[in-house]
C-alpha cells in the first residue's frame, strides 16, 4: 500500500475510534448477521472485546505497511481464532469485513468510495492471512 493509502485508513480510523458507538455499531450488526456469530460471543465481556478489536485495527494496518509487529499480532490472533482454538471458521470473517465497513460508513462523516477502498484492502489482507491460517498449526506459513 502506498503512505497515501494508509494516511487515509489512518485518519478515516482515527474519525472512526474517535466515537464509542463505531465499535458498539460493529458488533451490534456482525451479532446480528448470523447466528454462529452470536454463538461464539455469547460468553464475550463486550467492554474488553471493543478495546482488543481497537487494539488490532491498528496493528492490522501496521501488518498491511510489512511490519513485522503487525504481522506477529496477526499471527497470535490466527492461532487464537484458529480451528485449534475458537474455532472461527473463514467464513465468518467475511460476515465480519461486511460489518466492520457499515460501522465505518456511518460513523466516519468523511467516508468516500476510496476510504472503503483502502479499508477493505487493509482488512482483506489481515482476512487472507487469517483464513489461510485456520486449519493450520503455528509457524506453517
Amino acid at each position: 500500500m502506498s503512505e497515501e493509502e494508509l494516511e487515509l485508513f489512518h485518519d478515516s480510523l482515527s474519525r472512526c475510534s474517535s466515537t464509542p458507538r463505531f465499535l458498539e455499531r460493529f458488533y451490534e450488526l456482525f451479532l446480528a448477521s448470523s447466528p454462529e456469530v452470536r454463538d461464539k460471543f455469547r460468553q464475550t465481556d463486550f467492554p474488553k472485546q471493543r478495546r482488543v478489536l481497537k487494539a488490532s485495527l491498528y496493528m492490522m494496518m501496521l501488518a498491511a505497511e510489512g511490519r513485522p509487529e503487525g504481522r506477529d499480532h496477526l499471527e497470535r490472533i490466527a492461532v487464537r481464532h484458529g480451528r485449534g482454538g475458537l474455532d472461527i471458521r473463514p467464513p465468518l470473517y467475511d460476515l465480519w469485513l461486511m460489518s466492520l465497513l457499515q460501522a465505518a460508513r456511518e460513523c466516519d462523516p468523511s467516508w468516500s468510495a476510496e476510504t472503503e477502498r483502502v479499508w477493505r484492502q487493509v482488512m482483506e489482507e489481515g482476512i487472507a492471512f487469517m483464513k489461510a491460517r485456520y486449519g493450520s498449526p503455528p509457524g506453517d506459513l
